[in-house]
């Protein structure tokens, strides 16, 4: 399957792996990374998102976990082969039953969202079969830091029961970033960030395309670090 090439790394991908999508990369360009010195990924797939996290943060060390082994492996190979490869783990490993002493300053996820169904197509990937949002929430709560952030983007109709069950585990709303797939149109995405201590939330809008096929300039100014874009 053909490689996804960015500015400074490229992305090995493979039928088997959810491969490069606008989700993963609206989340690598916009998690709060700033203040980060331990970043967790849950569910890695291609390993984008850590990869363009450890391009906007130069000093974080990263993690990143999958339950499956292909992507896995992917993720290696990704990992290895960019100039970050240094600040860059991962392992095989089912979230529910990871362990660790340490804890993170951003945890971050572009988590299943799809309810099981009979259809195989990114089936851990996209549904909730492994990991559903109460475990995926509960764990992350306790992986935080004190002033660590939990980041994931999530379809727009789930953000209102996704932001209930964080504020039931002690964690609250702190961002939210309301995402247009094209102008005048309904929100599709949500970015959703929350930490360990509640504050009023920052809410704003980002708009992905400004008419069909053509990038907004809000988009181009985002990812401008890491696209390649035909002139």
């Amino acid at each position: 399957m053909k490689s996804f090439k960015f500015k400074q790394f490229e992305i090995q991908q493979s039928k088997e792996v959810f491969r490069v999508g606008t989700d993963g990369v609206l989340l690598g360009a916009l998690a709060n990374v700033d203040y980060s010195a331990k970043v967790l990924e849950v569910g890695t797939g291609t390993g984008l998102i850590s990869l363009m996290l450890a391009q906007r943060n130069s000093f974080a060390e990263f993690l990143g976990i999958d339950i499956n082994e292909e992507a896995v492996n992917l993720t290696r190979v990704n990992f290895k082969s960019s100039p970050f490869h240094l600040r860059l783990k991962n392992t095989h490993q089912d979230f529910k039953s990871f362990e660790t002493n340490e804890k993170f300053d951003l945890i971050v996820s572009n988590p299943p969202y799809f309810e099981e169904s009979d259809s195989e197509k990114d089936k851990l990937a996209r549904q909730t079969v492994e990991l559903n949002f109460q475990q995926l929430i509960s764990k992350s709560s306790n992986l935080l830091s004190e002033n660590g952030i939990f980041s994931v983007i999530i379809p727009f109709e789930i953000g209102a029961q996704f932001v209930k069950l964080a504020d039931e585990n002690q964690l609250f709303l702190i961002r939210k970033v309301n995402i247009k797939g094209i102008e005048n149109s309904k929100v599709k995405r949500l970015i959703l960030e929350f930490s360990l201590t509640g504050k009023d939330a920052d809410e704003s809008e980002f708009i992905i395309e400004k008419s069909p096929r053509q990038y907004s300039d809000q988009y181009l100014e985002l990812t401008k670090e890491f696209h390649v874009f035909r002139k």
